[in-house]
């Protein structure tokens, strides 16, 4: 049994040493396309920003996203008074969304 296990391990131990180990980038290096550096910074910076996002306590994420552009659209919303405040308010958010690309 002790033979059938070394066996085993000596195996195993082969395997292992046979895997190609890719080695690290340079710190230094870029990609040789500037395009394509600026395209995965930016992909980076976006992933960061979910990430950081989505580990920001509830309160904090409202304060961050929402509660500017929820505030100024209520004060428009009072000062206007309109018919259908939802509607207008839901209007207003669409119409001054940060995110929205004109």
């Amino acid at each position: 049994a002790n033979q059938t296990m070394g066996d085993a391990d000596a195996e195993m131990k082969t395997e292992a040493q046979e895997e190609p180990v890719s080695a690290p980038a340079d710190a230094g290096s870029a990609p040789e396309n500037p395009d394509q550096a600026a395209l995965a910074e930016k992909a980076a910076t976006e992933a960061q920003e979910k990430i950081d996002s989505q580990a920001l306590p509830i309160r904090t994420y409202l304060d961050q996203t929402v509660v500017p552009i929820l505030l100024q659209g209520l004060s428009d919303l009072v000062k206007a008074r309109p018919d259908d405040p939802v509607e207008y308010l839901a209007a207003y958010l669409v119409k001054h969304n940060p995110k929205s690309k004109k």
